[in-house]
């Protein structure tokens, strides 16, 4: 029987965040010792007080009493005293707040992109390969 345990490789948090191609649930502890699985939903430089911190907006996806079913969770990335990459949640109302402005502003700015980059596409006319009235001829 191997050992899964051997298996298992570390990964730094930041990179598990930073990563786009990550569709998989983000497990935390509580302070109790109990899991809980979050969905990623936006990663938000934003600077607090002269100081550029990176937040994390995770949603629920198991129920956690005092948050709706609608709601996210505002984290900043921080480090442990052996330097780890962890994540705290960020307890100032004002700059949670703060935080999810600026990912409501990413996400419009994205929409707009997105609708004019449509526009642009509609506007090109497009092609077949085939010319209007030309006929390819073969030599036997």
């Amino acid at each position: 029987m191997e050992n899964k345990e051997q298996d298992v490789k570390p990964v730094d948090l930041l990179d598990v965040l930073l990563d786009q191609d990550n569709k998989e649930p983000i497990v935390l502890m509580d302070e109790k010792g109990k899991q809980l699985t979050f969905e990623q939903v936006a990663v938000i430089p934003y600077e607090v007080r002269k100081e550029k911190r990176l937040y994390v907006v995770l949603k629920p996806m198991d129920k956690i009493e005092g948050i709706g079913e609608d709601e996210a969770v505002v984290f900043y990335v921080d480090e442990d005293d052996e330097g780890n990459t962890i994540i705290k949640v960020e307890e100032d109302e004002e700059v949670a707040i703060a935080v999810f402005d600026k990912y409501y502003d990413l996400l419009e700015e994205a929409q707009k992109e997105e609708k004019a980059a449509k526009k642009k596409t509609a506007a090109k006319p497009k092609t077949t390969g085939k010319t209007a009235g030309a006929k390819k001829t073969t030599k036997k």
